[in-house]
């Protein structure tokens, strides 16, 4: 049997091709063998009512007026103050740490960052660290929990 198709005929004895593959291809409208060219609108139909019931839901927040407190301008002149020179703590590949470029025990760095602290309080300087990358994680995981006791806020880390 063969079928005419876009003036060409098709089937088995034409091209080989199986009947079978033409039906998968395309859906038939009844007996009378044409391709159904209807577009299903059912999901765009959903998606239309999710949308519709969105805006149904925020319609109305949108009316109610939200209060914000927001900062009023003044004339007063704000003075800053300038923060205090950043700390260079340097660890070098032997492990040795460095204030400043002087050496420091690590015994002693805790006690020198608490007293950098309280010297400055309310305005503590940058803790710029500089780590060799040879130096060991222990000594880093030190310098980092003295920080962190000293109540640092502003630390960086530089090469």
């Amino acid at each position: 049997m063969a079928v005419r198709i876009d003036g060409r005929s098709v089937g088995d004895e034409a091209t080989g091709l199986d009947l079978g593959e033409l039906d998968m291809a395309f859906s038939t409208a009844g007996n009378s063998g044409r391709p159904l060219a209807d577009i299903n609108v059912t999901p765009l139909v959903d998606v239309m009512l999710v949308l519709l019931i969105i805006f149904i839901v925020t319609a109305p927040m949108v009316a109610i007026p939200i209060p914000v407190d927001l900062p009023q301008h003044t004339n007063r002149i704000v003075e800053r103050v300038e923060p205090p020179p950043p700390i260079e703590l340097r660890v070098d590949a032997g492990n040795q740490l460095y204030w400043n470029g002087q050496p420091l025990a690590r015994v002693d760095m805790q006690q020198r960052l608490l007293e950098q602290a309280q010297a400055d309080t309310g305005n503590l300087p940058e803790l710029r660290i500089a780590a060799s990358p040879d130096a060991q994680y222990e000594v880093m995981a030190q310098v980092l929990a003295a920080a962190n006791n000293a109540q640092m806020e502003r630390i960086t880390f530089v090469q």
